[in-house]
């Protein structure tokens, strides 16, 4: 049931929640500051988050993405700003009548309840009725695949299922929005991908309106309907995790989505017009691209060319002589890297089969209809 303002509604009997009959709500954030004492943590954030959105928010560390989270919550007091959920301003609403739930990083477990007594703990100390809370955490125990474990204690479980546990508490107090503080940080590789598959597996269950913290933007591509990207407590740009990825608006957006990253390339405008800028590339000899744009540029303007390393191929139009010095084979993919020792190394994806020895020097052939320039001083993305 949903919650209202005094606590929980009481459950007609029999009553079982099933998926997609969470509330929903959306998340309004209009001129959201943070600060502590003199220190601007977060400046002014304008965001919309649409009922059912997964949203995700990524960004290097220090960059606000949990303060943020945690002003949604509730568990930080905004220094200026609103926070609407639903049609409710709750700026200056208690968390606990916010009706959100949030799945921390440490799992919070208490080691003496079993399973099953850990999920339904929250509902019970809001005096729900008993029958209830243990249809809901039934409930909850059956989408997350626990239900021949509600009788055993944290001690008992691998890391994943305590986390799987977390989400269930979460889940059983039906809330409006799901907040998630890095929840998969504390697990190994493998289990992170496969509790990444999960928690997508659960939003389209749900259909719930969830907002997921992380710094890792392998997890924020694959998990969001829509990715804020953070920076220094501002939002760089806010969009759906493909769109980020082909059409970056800056330098910094344009290096953090995508893996490996984005190689950046100094280059010099030689000619500008008729809808594309050729480019020299200052550290490859006798290299230029003529890149789409919709402008022009003065001759002799210092440019940044943004590339892929997927983007590299045998039938690209342009070319670059390098030496690769270390290869990394995967198996379906391998990459090679010229200039290993520099704080920029140039990364390029050399495929299953590539036959390329360490020391070789090759010429990288790429398609300049896929390159992206921009502004070395404000590092804007020129269009």
């Amino acid at each position: 049931m949903p919650i209202s303002k005094s606590g929980w509604d009481r459950a007609p009997s029999g009553h079982r929640p099933v998926a997609g009959e969470l509330p929903l709500a959306d998340v309004q954030l209009r001129d959201l500051k943070k600060s502590f004492g003199s220190v601007d943590v977060i400046h002014g954030v304008d965001l919309s988050i649409e009922s059912g959105e997964f949203a995700v928010f990524v960004g290097p560390s220090g960059c606000g993405k949990s303060t943020l989270l945690r002003l949604v919550a509730g568990l930080e007091e905004a220094s200026g700003g609103t926070v609407a959920i639903g049609s409710e301003d709750v700026t200056r609403v208690e968390p606990a009548d916010r009706g959100v739930a949030m799945v921390f990083q440490s799992y919070a477990l208490y080691p003496h309840m079993t399973v099953e007594e850990n999920m339904g703990f929250g509902l019970k100390m809001t005096g729900a009725n008993p029958e209830m809370v243990r249809e809901r955490v039934h409930k909850a125990a059956e989408i997350l695949h626990l239900e021949q474990l509600l009788q055993r204690k944290p001690k008992q479980l691998s890391g994943g299922q305590r986390q799987r546990v977390a989400i269930g508490r979460a889940i059983v107090r039906e809330p409006k929005v799901f907040l998630f503080d890095e929840p998969l940080s504390n697990l190994d590789a493998e289990l992170r991908v496969k509790m990444r598959l999960e928690i997508a597996k659960l939003h389209n269950d749900l259909g719930a309106t969830m907002i997921y913290v992380t710094h890792d933007q392998v997890e924020a591509m694959t998990l969001a309907d829509k990715i804020v990207v953070l920076r220094a407590g501002r939002i760089e740009q806010a969009g759906a995790p493909l769109d980020l990825y082909s059409d970056p608006d800056n330098l910094f957006v344009a290096g953090f989505i995508g893996s490996p990253k984005m190689n950046f390339l100094r280059g010099t405008v030689t000619a500008s017009g008729n809808g594309t800028a050729t480019i020299a590339l200052n550290d490859f000899d006798g290299t230029s691209a003529s890149v789409p744009m919709s402008g022009t540029l003065k001759r002799d303007t210092p440019v940044l060319m943004g590339i892929r390393p997927e983007h590299f191929s045998t039938d690209g139009s342009a070319s670059l002589e390098t030496r690769i010095e270390v290869i990394e084979d995967l198996g379906g993919v391998s990459y090679g890297y010229s200039g290993a020792d520099t704080d920029e190394p140039l990364t390029i994806a050399l495929g299953e089969n590539h036959g390329i020895k360490p020391g070789q020097a090759i010429t990288a052939r790429f398609d300049p209809d896929r390159a992206m320039l921009f502004e070395p001083d404000s590092e804007r993305r020129i269009r």
